[in-house]
């Protein structure tokens, strides 16, 4: 009778193998189910919300614009050298 209660090395990783992957399975589906992606959702939502209530600029559009501020620098001082000299004179 212990015999037959006894289990080979076999049998119980294969038991072992149906039970892990039964409770992957029950993980993964209470993952999909759970409120928290519809919260991550509503979340993202609202930053973006808020991000554009601040009147932010992308990062292509900000180094756009230091690229032209440079060049109006440079054009500016330009000028301002041909002033100079042109009130020396």
């Amino acid at each position: 009778m212990a015999g037959s209660i006894m289990q080979k090395p076999g049998e119980i990783l294969e038991q072992i193998q149906r039970i892990a992957s039964d409770m992957q399975s029950k993980v993964g589906d209470a993952i999909r189910n759970s409120p928290a992606q519809e919260i991550e959702k509503n979340v993202r939502a609202m930053m973006n919300q808020g991000f554009q209530k601040m009147d932010l600029v992308t990062r292509e559009e900000f180094e756009l614009q230091s690229k032209v501020l440079s060049k109006t620098r440079e054009k500016l001082e330009a000028l301002e050298a041909k002033v100079a000299a042109l009130e020396k004179s």
